[in-house]
């Protein structure tokens, strides 16, 4: 026996299984029930009275008994009808003819006629018809249930029920409704109003026929009803104002008021938005009807299946009529047999009537009869898939809808379930095409963003950074929160692996924007945002990895004043294709632009902004560029950085820049410096870095440099410094660390305005005197990782200094006098802590001393800054002491 919890599944399956049967197939399967009680019927019929009754035919005994029965009474009927009209009798004298058989052998023969005489389709027609019943119902919901295509049903049937059950559905179409509604009002009010009459009397019947017409002309929609059901009645001011205002005039008032759009349309935003669980478990709906949509449209085995089924029931029915009509002439009530048993009975002929021989016929002939309908429905259907393109599914219905519109045209498998769904209820495929449509999951994204990022998380997500600019960061969205266009106050936002980033119109309120990061982020922008951002963005940075991401909208920033760009700019065409960012004449105001790509030329095309350019970066990550002509175009460049570009000599292209001022080699491939002599006429000049490069000896001609104020030199190859380059008297900052130099030479007294000397990781020994004696303007001294073995006397001649770097030298002990370096107080001195231990007690208490908040110390904003001495707490820089003393 089964129980209840497990016939519940079966009939759960069949109840969903009905949606994707057409009105022909259930047709069909009344049909198949009809047959399959007949040929019951006949089955039963056949089990429990089935039987042939026969009775003996001799023509000499039937001769004679004829003859004697005429001779004795000749007016004698034949018995037949003599005993239909003789009344019964009980004590009249028995009639007939006498066949001298018992009832034994009446049986035995009737059971050999039943074999030998009865036609096989008499015999095993109920069972045939039972077989074919059952082949007709297997066949008939075969396709519900093979393999490679009952899981992808039941997939598509568990996903329409939850569509069907999702709050989101009722939300989506009860918003197209609503704008269908809009729209159909829209066509009514744009149409022309009715002439007035000209007489007065005949007024009152055309303001109701012009009202009814507006009503009847679009669809009895409720928002139709009542908008024009109950119009706003005039103004009683205005008719007494207007005493002889005629009914005519106010009748056509009535009639155009409520034409106002904010009386009648309703915003997408009184739409009630769904709670967090239902939101989340909206996305996932979505997530899966996209998977199944691409698992299913890959292959078309239902459509395949199905018409299988058609043609196999189709050919099944032909063969059962072929054979089964010409059995209906076998199906007689009176048979004769020849047993051959005449040793046995004394006759050899028997007359056999069949019992069942009338009721069997008229049931081949109602079972007949529904195989016949049964094989026209399978001709409809088998016409049905010729003459439609099942293969192919367009939702016709709702492009009329301005919401659902983008819902895209299906194929394959999931186009044929629409079709058979659409025979049952085309408001079902309706219902899927909610979470088939982009604009549908981007308005759910929209509430979800809404109700996760209110204005209050990004307040407070906002920080305020050491420039006092206002800062926002969004990572990993699926697109802008709406509530991010009230924020106001806003100056840098910053957007990351955002999905759909979109400005729109309501860009405009974020009054303080300035500074816009988009990272592997491709916005678009709406019409109305463009001129907005076109007006006060300021700063923009891209990252991306191909140039195709960039946005066309960048290059119409008019007030652009910074672009940053890191990506891949270049192709593989070679060098002369090598740039694909497109035109940027428009960018009249750009005065910085920072490349961090992999290009292999200067692109000719920032000719176009040479007039407002003054700084230029190239970060090129390890690619060799290759020409460098495009620079000489740029004559008003005060700032060039070309970095990581595997640069092995100055470039030719620098002597056109005669306003170049900041010059940055960094991290490339030199390793001579004698083109610096082609460098003399650039005047302003007063920044050069050529550290982390291979350069082996500093030339000569360095001293051309005179208004040099910064060289940076750190991380390179040299061994020993020339003469010329304590000729450069503005020299303030000369950085050679992680060199090879063993002897800084005395002529270091030269540069007095020299104020930072970065010596940290070379092989110097000792510091001449003139170093403290003539550099009075020293404020940063590092002389880390070398191997000094112990200081000058006079360093307290350096009253400016400020930070000093001992560590990882050779020193035995400090001298006394840096107890006069008032700055080195608070941290300034960084060496071991067994060092610092050697000086005497009131010079410790005096270094180790914090600066006052207010005194003849300057607070730590004066001191100046340094590339390779940042400048750090006194308490980080005692815990850096204390770690260094310990390693």
């Amino acid at each position: 026996m089964f129980s209840l919890s497990e016939l519940a599944p079966l009939n759960q399956h069949q109840s969903r299984s009905k949606l994707l049967k057409p009105w022909w197939e259930v047709f069909m399967d009344y049909l198949v029930v009809l047959m399959l009680m007949a040929s019951v019927l006949a089955c039963t019929e056949q089990l429990s009275r089935d039987r042939v009754v026969c009775m003996p035919l001799d023509p000499l005994v039937t001769a004679n008994t004829s003859t004697s029965r005429a001779a004795l009474n000749p007016s004698l009927k034949p018995p037949t009808h003599v005993q239909r009209k003789i009344s019964p009798n009980l004590h009249s004298t028995a009639r007939g003819r006498r066949t001298h058989l018992v009832y034994q052998q009446y049986l035995y023969i009737s059971q050999v006629c039943y074999h030998e005489a009865l036609p096989l389709c008499s015999r095993f027609f109920p069972y045939m018809a039972m077989l074919q019943s059952l082949v007709l119902v297997a066949s008939g919901s075969f396709w519900l249930h093979f393999p490679h295509t009952s899981a992808r049903i039941e997939h598509f049937l568990a996903i329409l029920a939850k569509c069907c059950e999702s709050p989101w559905t009722s939300q989506v179409l009860s918003h197209a409704a609503r704008q269908e509604s809009i729209q159909e009002m829209e066509v009514v009010e744009k149409r022309p109003p009715p002439q007035p009459p000209l007489s007065s009397t005949s007024s009152s019947p055309s303001v109701t026929r012009t009202r009814r017409t507006s009503i009847d002309s679009g669809t009895d929609s409720p928002l139709l009803k009542r908008s024009f059901a109950t119009p706003p009645s005039p103004c009683p001011s205005t008719l007494s104002c207007n005493s002889n205002m005629s009914s005519t005039s106010l009748g056509s008032q009535v009639h155009f008021l409520p034409t106002k759009p904010s009386a009648v349309v309703d915003s997408p935003r009184q739409v009630i938005s769904l709670d967090k669980s239902d939101g989340e478990q909206t996305r996932a709906l979505f997530e899966r009807v996209r998977k199944f949509r691409s698992h299913s449209e890959s292959s078309d085995v239902i459509y395949k299946v199905y018409l299988a089924q058609t043609i196999f029931k189709l050919l099944m029915v032909t063969l059962i009529l072929s054979y089964s009509i010409p059995l209906l002439s076998s199906l007689s009530f009176t048979h004769t047999c020849h047993p051959e048993e005449q040793a046995l009975v004394g006759y050899t002929t028997f007359e056999c009537i069949h019992v069942l021989s009338s009721l069997l016929r008229k049931l081949l002939v109602t079972y007949l009869t529904l195989l016949g309908l049964y094989g026209l429905l399978n001709l409809y259907t088998l016409s049905w898939i010729s003459h439609s393109s099942l293969r192919q599914y367009s939702f016709h219905s709702l492009k009329e809808l301005c919401s659902l519109r983008d819902v895209p045209d299906l194929r394959n498998d999931l186009a044929f379930l629409l079709h058979m769904l659409d025979q049952y209820d085309p408001l079902l495929a309706q219902r899927l095409s909610v979470f088939l449509s982009p604009v549908s999951e981007s308005r759910l994204l929209e509430e979800s963003l809404e109700r996760r990022w209110g204005e209050e998380k990004l307040r407070a997500m906002t920080s305020v950074d050491a420039e006092g600019c206002c800062r926002l960061q969004l990572v990993a969205l699926p697109r802008l929160p709406p509530a991010l266009f009230t924020l106001s106050q806003l100056q840098v936002l910053k957007l990351e692996l955002i999905t759909d980033a979109r400005f729109t119109a309501q860009v405009a309120n974020m009054t303080s924007l300035r500074e816009l990061h988009l990272y592997h982020c491709a916005a678009a922008v709406d019409p109305g945002a463009l001129g907005v951002l076109q007006d006060r963005l300021e700063i923009l940075h891209l990252n991306f990895t191909q140039a195709s991401e960039i946005p066309s909208w960048v290059l119409s920033l008019r007030s652009l004043h910074e672009l940053h760009l890191s990506g891949r700019l270049n192709s593989d065409g070679g060098v002369g294709r090598s740039w694909a960012l497109g035109s940027l004449r428009q960018l009249r105001h750009l005065r910085v632009l920072v490349i961090r790509g992999m290009l292999q030329r200067i692109p000719g095309e920032l000719c176009e902004v040479t007039g407002s350019l003054v700084r230029l970066e190239v970060y090129n990550e390890g690619t060799r560029l290759l020409v460098l002509t495009g620079l000489k175009r740029m004559v008003d460049l005060t700032e060039l950085l070309l970095q990581d570009c595997r640069l092995e000599r100055l470039p030719s292209a620098l002597l056109a820049l005669t306003n170049l001022r900041t010059l940055d080699l960094q991290h490339n491939n030199l390793r001579t410096l004698e083109e610096l002599l082609s460098l003399a006429h650039l005047r302003r000049l007063s920044c050069l870095r050529l550290a982390y490069n291979r350069v082996l000896a500093l030339p000569a001609s360095v001293g051309v440099l005179r208004g040099l104020e910064l060289l940076d030199l750190s991380n390179n190859q040299l061994q020993s410094l020339p003469p010329a380059l304590f000729t450069l008297r503005r020299l303030r900052r000369l950085l050679l660390a992680g060199n090879l130099l063993e002897v800084l030479p005395a002529e270091v007294k030269a540069l007095q305005l020299l104020t930072e000397l970065d010596l940290s990781g070379n092989r110097v020994e000792s510091l001449p005197p003139q170093l403290f004696s003539s550099c009075l303007e020293l404020h940063i001294l590092n002389v880390a990782r070398n191997s000094l073995c112990s200081l000058p006397r006079g360093i307290a001649a350096l009253s400016r200094l400020c930070r000093l770097d001992l560590r990882s030298n050779s020193l035995e002990e400090l001298p006394a006098e840096l107890g006069c370096c008032t700055g080195l107080h608070g941290g300034g001195l960084l060496v071991e802590d067994w060092l610092f231990l050697s000086l005497p007690p009131q010079v410790r208490d005096f270094l180790s001393r914090s600066c006052p908040a207010s005194g003849t110390y300057p607070e730590s904003p004066s001191r100046p800054e340094s590339d390779s001495f940042p400048y750090f707490s006194p308490t980080q820089w005692s815990f850096s002491s204390a770690l260094e003393s310990q390693i």
